[in-house]
């Protein structure tokens, strides 16, 4: 790729010494160039800089620190949102593409839902394992969570009412939870207004952001008094979200080819790390 002249040395040794610095860091950094119009790409092993010719939005944190970023995804992601680190390599998030449930804020209040669903479960589906091994809870319900009757084949286990009665009462529970969710979501804030047997303040979303409504009942600490704090907290949020879904994601791969639960495997692997790994486990018969 053909290299841009500079106007000064000193610019150029400014440029080698800053490029210098973000190949030894290994993360992504966009740099703006005044006056110039190329886009440029640098890889060295598994390193990347890219230079933005454009004018960083406003909103744009200078030295926000990107993952895989485009110059396209960059005139469209700010580093407004909460983990906005500039990757979206299918442009889910583009503006002028989008259509139905395809739109940048609802993708974006998505993904802070499900990473709270998948941090509950990703520690509710190891929990049980852990207390048995601990001796914390009978070993009879100390079971792998894909044992649990949540796989019927895998296993079931006998609750207070049959498989089917079960799934019909969450199904219902679940969509009332959903639909008010949904509701607040169209009409932030209309929750606090429809009675629900007095507990309508505690359950009312937020007239601002419905991803965070706050309150006694979400906030009980108030955790967040400030907007920097508050920012902080939404991106450690977010990340945890993130690895919590990818979590999940290793359960289901863990109990098809182990047919162990997560907290077992770890503890075969601790044993004999070297007879109990990924690349052991992963046997095809």
């Amino acid at each position: 790729m053909a290299t841009q002249a500079l106007v000064s040395s000193s610019s150029l040794t400014s440029s080698i010494e800053a490029t210098r610095q973000q190949l030894l860091g290994g993360r992504l950094v966009v740099k703006s160039s005044v006056g110039s119009s190329s886009f440029s790409r640098s890889r060295r092993s598994s390193s990347f800089v890219v230079r933005a010719t454009a004018t960083p939005p406003v909103k744009q944190e200078a030295n926000r620190q990107l993952w895989f970023a485009s110059k396209q995804s960059l005139s469209y992601l700010d580093g407004s949102l909460p983990g906005d680190f500039g990757f979206d390599p299918l442009g889910l998030s583009d503006p002028e593409g989008t259509g139905g449930f395809i739109e940048p804020n609802w993708l974006a209040y998505g993904e802070i839902i499900n990473g709270r669903f998948a941090m509950l479960g990703a520690a509710g589906a190891i929990a049980p394992e852990i207390f048995g091994k601990l001796g914390l809870i009978p070993a009879e319900t100390a079971l792998p969570w894909f044992q649990t009757g949540v796989i019927p084949p895998a296993g079931t286990y006998s609750y207070w009412a049959d498989p089917y009665t079960l799934f019909v009462f969450e199904l219902a529970l679940m969509g009332f939870a959903e639909h008010r969710r949904f509701q607040d979501w169209y009409n932030p804030g209309s929750m606090g207004k429809q009675y629900f047997l007095g507990l309508e303040k505690y359950l009312g979303g937020s007239p601002g952001n419905p991803a965070y409504p706050g309150g006694p009942l979400f906030n009980p600490l108030g955790l967040g008094k400030d907007e920097k704090s508050l920012n902080e907290l939404k991106l450690k949020e977010v990340k945890n979200g993130r690895l919590a879904m990818l979590a999940i994601l290793g359960y289901f791969i863990q109990g098809l080819v182990t047919g162990v639960g997560p907290f077992q495997n770890l503890l075969d692997h601790l044993a004999d790390p070297v007879n109990n790994n990924v690349l052991t486990s992963l046997k095809f018969h």
